[in-house]
C-alpha cells in the first residue's frame, strides 16, 4: 500500500495514508523512502505538510507507549484477580475449620455422656448383683418363694446381661468412632494450617509484587508525561519550522510559476523569429546534428565513477570470498573421506586439488581488469559503451575464469560421487552430496550467462555493428536477472554446505581439522553470498542510471557518435581552454607577490584559529549544558533513593519493635501462667472434693495437718517437678514459635530482596530503552531537517538552472535580433 500511494498517487491519497493511525509500519517504510530518496519523490511530499510528518512521529512514539501501559495493566489485574481469589480461599478454609472444630466438641460432648450414663449402668449392675444375693440368701429360709424368685432371678440376669453386652459393644464402637474422628480431625487441622500458611505467604508475596508494580507503572507514567510534553515541545518547534518552509515553497511556486509565463513568451517570441529569420536550421535533420560538436555531462560522469568504484569494492569481496573458497576446498580433499596424514589420497583428488591450488592465477585478473576500468573512467573522458575499451580487458579475464571452472567441474563432480560411494558416507550425507552435484552444475551455466552478456557489452567498443542500439536496455536487464540468479544459487550452496558440514561432524572419525575447515568453508561460502546479493541489489537499484544514457551525442541527436568523434571532441575542448587561458592578461602587480603570500598566508592562519576557537568554543558550551542535565538528573536520582532508604529504615524499625514487644509480652505472659497454676493447686488443696454416685454425694476435705509428712514431701517435690516440666515445655514452645517465626521473616526478606533487585535491573533496563528512544528520535529529528535542507537546496538548484536557461535564452534572442538586423541592412544596401 506505502509504494502504491507513492508512485500512483491516484489510487490513494498520500495524505490520508500519512494521517491513517493504524497503519504504523507502512507509515515508518514511507517516512523511510521519502528521506531515502529525498528530491526524487519531492512532489509526493509536497502533497503534505510537515506537521503531518511530525504528527506521525507523535503517534507512533504514543502508540508504543500505550502498548506498554495496556500490558502492564492487564499483569496488574491478573496478580490483583490472583491475590483475591488467594483470600477467598483462606477465608473459606477458616470457615472449615472452625466448623471442624465445633464437630469435634459435639463429639467429646456425646463421649462424656456416654462414659457417665456407662458408669451408671455399672453400678446399677452392682446393686442389682448385691440384692439377688440377699435375695438368695432368703430363698433358703422359703423354698417355694426362693424357686418363684430364682426364675425371676434368671430372668432379669440374663435380661440385663444382654443389656450390659449391648452397651459394652456399644461403648467399643463409639470408642473407636471417636478415635477415628480425632485423628481425621488432627490430620485435617494440620494440613489446613500449613496451607494457610501457604497461603498467607503467597498473599504477602502478591501484595509485594502489587506494590511494586504500582511504583513501577507509577514511574513510567511520570516518564511517558515527561516525554509527552517534550515531545509537544519538539511538534511545536516543527510546526513553526515547517510553516517557514510552507511559506518559503509558496513564494518558490509563485516564482517558478512566473518564470515559466516568462520563458513560455519568450519562447514563442524566439520560435516566431527563428521560423521568420532563420534560414536554415541543421538539428532538424540527424544526419547534420551529428556533425554538431555535442556537450559533455560532467556530472554524469562523476556519478559514473563513482557507481564504478563502488563496484570495484563489491568485485574484491567477491574475489577474496572465491580465493577462500577454492583455498579451503583443496584443504577438504586432503581431508575428507581420506585423511592425507594416513593414507594416500585418490589420483582423482590428487589431480582436482592441484587445479584447485591454481585458483589465484584466474581469480586475482578479475580484480585487474575491474580495477582498470575505473582507472579509465575520469572526469574529463566520455564514458559510453563505445568509448569503455577496457571492458574488453575484464571480459577476457572473466572467459579465462571461466574457462577455469569448466575445467574443474568434472574433477569436482567425480569427487562428489567418490565421497557418496566411500563407507563413511551415510544416507542424508549422500543426499546433500548430490543437491550439491546439481548446484555446481547451476553455477557454471550463471557463469556462461554472465559473460555472454558481458561480451554483448563489449561489441560497441570493438564492433559497433555487432549490437544494436535497442538491445541495450535487454543485456542490462539480463544481466540484472543473471546477478540475482548467482545470489539464489550461492544461497542454496550455502544452506547444502551446512546441513553436509553438520552430518559430517557426526562421523565417527570426524576430526577437530575436518571441523575447522568445514568452517572456514561455510564462512567463505556465506561471505560469497552476501557479495552476490551486494552486487545484484547494486546493479538493479542503479540499471536505470545504466539504461538512461547508453549513448553519447548532440543535444537532440538520434544516432550514435564514434569513439573517433569523441576523441576529437575532447581534443577540441583542450585547445578551447588553452586557448581562453592564453587570452587572459596578468594584471598589474600593485603588491609584490612575496608580500602578498605572506599576507595570504597570515589571513587564512587568523581565520582558521578563529574558526578553530569558535568551533572550540560552541563544543564547550554544548558539554557544558550536557554535563548541568545529567548532574540534574543525578541529583534528582539521588534524592529519590534518599527518601527510598529513609522509607526502608522506617519500616525496618517499626518491624524490629513490634517483635520486639510481642516477645516481651509473651516473657511476661509465662510467669503468670506459673503463680496462677501454684494457686489453683493451692486452692485444689484447700477446697474440699466431692465425689457424686448413685448412691448420694459424698464430701471430702484434705487436711494438710493429718496427713504424714512423708506423703506432704512427695507432693511438693511432684507439684514442683511438675510446673518446671510445665514452665521448659512453654519455653521451648516459645522459642520454637520464635525460631519458625524469624525464618519466615528472612525468608521473606530475602524474596523482598531479590524482588527489589529484579525492580532495579528492570527498571535500568527501561533507563536504557528510554535513552535508546531519545537518540532514535534525535536522529529522526536530524534526518527530518536533513531531507528538509535536501529539498530547498534542490529548490534553489532548480531556480538557479531557470535561471541560467533564461539567461542562455535572452543571448540567443539577442543573437537573433542581432542577425535579423544585419540581414535587414543587408538587404536595404541591396
Amino acid at each position: 500500500m506505502c509504494f502504491q500511494s507513492l508512485f500512483f498517487p491516484s489510487n490513494c491519497s498520500f495524505l490520508a495514508l500519512l494521517c491513517n493511525p493504524d497503519g504504523s509500519r507502512s507509515q515508518k517504510r514511507l517516512f523511510q523512502l521519502v528521506t531515502a530518496f529525498g528530491g526524487s519523490v519531492f512532489s509526493c511530499i509536497s502533497q503534505c505538510s510537515a506537521v503531518e510528518i511530525v504528527h506521525l512521529l507523535y503517534l507512533a512514539c504514543f502508540c508504543v507507549c500505550s502498548c506498554s501501559r495496556k500490558m502492564l495493566r492487564a499483569q496488574n489485574q491478573v496478580l490483583k484477580k490472583g491475590v483475591v481469589d488467594e483470600q477467598a480461599n483462606s477465608a473459606s478454609l477458616k470457615e472449615q475449620l472452625k466448623m471442624k472444630d465445633q464437630s469435634l466438641r459435639k463429639l467429646q460432648q456425646e463421649m462424656d455422656s456416654l462414659t457417665f450414663r456407662n458408669q451408671q449402668l455399672a453400678k446399677r449392675v452392682e446393686l442389682l448383683q448385691d440384692e439377688l444375693a440377699l435375695s438368695e440368701a432368703r430363698g433358703k429360709k422359703n423354698k417355694k418363694s426362693a424357686e418363684s424368685s430364682s426364675q425371676l432371678s434368671q430372668e432379669q440376669k440374663s435380661v440385663f446381661n444382654e443389656d450390659l453386652q449391648k452397651k459394652i459393644e456399644e461403648n467399643e464402637r463409639l470408642h473407636i468412632l471417636f478415635f477415628e474422628a480425632d485423628e481425621q480431625h488432627k490430620r485435617l487441622e494440620a494440613e489446613l494450617r500449613t496451607r494457610l500458611e501457604v497461603l498467607e505467604t503467597d498473599a504477602a508475596q502478591h501484595q509485594t509484587v502489587v506494590d511494586s508494580l504500582t511504583r513501577k507503572y507509577t514511574d513510567t507514567i511520570e516518564k511517558l508525561q515527561n516525554d509527552k510534553t517534550k515531545l509537544e515541545i519538539k511538534s511545536q518547534t516543527l510546526e513553526r519550522e515547517a510553516k517557514d518552509c510552507r511559506l518559503r515553497t509558496e513564494e518558490c511556486q509563485q516564482q517558478l510559476k512566473n518564470l515559466q509565463a516568462a520563458l513560455g513568451s519568450r519562447l514563442e517570441e524566439s520560435l516566431c523569429i527563428i521560423n521568420e529569420k532563420v534560414p536554415f536550421n541543421d538539428t532538424r535533420s540527424s544526419r547534420y546534428n551529428a556533425l554538431n560538436v555535442p556537450l559533455h555531462n560532467r556530472r554524469y560522469q562523476l556519478k559514473l565513477r563513482d557507481l564504478a568504484g563502488q563496484a570495484l569494492a563489491f568485485v574484491q569481496e567477491l574475489v577474496t570470498a572465491l580465493l577462500n573458497f577454492h583455498t579451503y576446498t583443496e584443504q577438504k580433499i586432503q581431508i575428507f573421506p581420506i585423511d592425507s596424514a594416513t593414507d594416500t589420497v585418490s589420483p582423482l583428488n590428487q589431480k582436482f586439488s592441484q587445479y584447485l591450488h591454481e585458483n589465484a592465477s584466474y581469480v586475482r585478473p578479475l580484480e585487474e581488469g575491474m580495477h582498470h576500468l575505473f582507472e579509465s573512467i575520469t572526469e574529463d573522458t566520455v564514458t559510453v559503451l563505445e568509448t569503455a575499451v577496457k571492458l574488453k580487458g575484464f571480459s577476457e579475464h572473466l572467459a579465462s575464469y571461466l574457462g577455469f571452472l569448466r575445467k574443474i567441474l568434472p574433477y569436482q563432480l567425480k569427487s562428489l560421487e567418490e565421497e557418496c560411494e566411500s563407507s563413511l558416507c551415510t544416507a542424508a550425507l549422500r543426499a546433500r552430496n548430490m543437491e550439491l552435484h546439481s548446484d555446481m552444475k547451476r553455477l557454471i551455466a550463471v557463469f556462461e550467462k554472465l559473460h555472454t552478456y558481458v561480451s554483448l557489452l563489449v561489441l560497441p567498443s570493438t564492433k559497433p555493428e555487432g549490437l544494436l542500439r535497442t538491445n541495450y536496455n535487454l543485456v542490462f536487464t539480463n544481466i540484472a536477472a543473471s546477478l540475482h540468479g548467482f545470489h539464489d544459487i550461492l544461497k542454496d550452496i550455502s544452506k547444502h554446505y551446512s546441513q553436509k558440514a553438520t552430518l559430517e561432524q557426526d562421523v565417527p572419525t570426524a576430526t577437530q581439522k575436518l571441523i575447522t575447515t568445514n568452517d572456514c568453508i561455510l564462512s567463505s561460502v556465506a561471505a560469497l553470498t552476501n557479495g552476490a546479493g551486494k552486487i545484484a541489489s547494486f546493479f538493479s537499484n542503479n540499471l536505470d542510471h545504466f539504461t538512461a544514457s547508453l549513448s553519447y551525442g548532440p543535444k537532440g541527436g538520434t544516432e550514435f557518435i564514434s569513439p573517433l568523434s569523441a576523441e576529437c571532441m575532447l581534443q577540441y575542448k583542450k585547445k578551447a581552454v588553452a586557448y581562453m587561458k592564453s587570452l587572459k592578461k596578468p594584471c598589474a602587480s600593485s603588491v609584490p607577490y612575496e608580500e602578498a603570500l605572506a599576507n595570504r598566508r597570515v589571513l587564512l592562519s587568523s581565520t582558521e584559529s578563529r574558526e578553530g576557537l569558535a568551533q572550540q568554543v560552541q563544543q564547550s558550551l554544548e558539554k557544558i549544558a550536557r554535563l548541568e542535565q545529567e548532574k540534574e538528573h543525578w541529583m534528582l536520582e539521588a534524592q529519590l533513593a534518599k527518601i527510598k532508604l529513609e522509607k526502608e529504615n522506617q519500616k525496618l524499625k517499626n518491624s524490629l519493635s513490634g517483635h520486639l514487644t510481642e516477645t516481651l509480652q509473651e516473657h511476661s505472659v509465662l510467669p503468670n501462667v506459673a503463680e496462677q497454676k501454684k494457686e489453683t493447686t493451692e486452692k485444689s488443696l484447700k477446697e474440699p472434693i466431692r465425689s457424686t454416685s448413685l448412691i448420694g454425694m459424698l464430701t471430702i476435705t484434705t487436711d494438710n495437718e493429718k496427713t504424714p509428712d512423708v506423703e506432704s514431701r512427695e507432693d511438693l517435690i511432684k507439684n514442683h517437678y511438675m510446673t518446671r516440666i510445665a514452665e521448659l515445655t512453654s519455653h521451648l514452645q516459645l522459642a520454637d514459635s520464635k525460631s519458625v517465626h524469624f525464618h519466615a521473616e528472612c525468608r521473606a526478606l530475602a524474596k523482598r530482596l531479590s524482588l527489589a533487585e529484579k525492580s532495579k535491573e528492570s527498571l535500568t533496563e527501561e533507563l536504557k530503552l528510554a535513552s535508546q528512544n531519545i537518540s532514535r528520535l534525535q536522529d529522526e529529528l536530524m534526518t527530518t531537517k536533513r531531507s528538509y535542507e535536501d529539498q530547498l537546496s534542490m529548490m534553489s538548484d532548480h531556480l538557479c538552472s531557470m535561471n541560467e536557461t533564461l539567461t542562455k535564452q535572452r543571448e540567443e534572442i539577442d543573437t537573433l535580433k542581432m542577425t535579423s538586423k544585419g540581414n535587414s541592412k543587408k538587404n536595404k544596401s541591396r
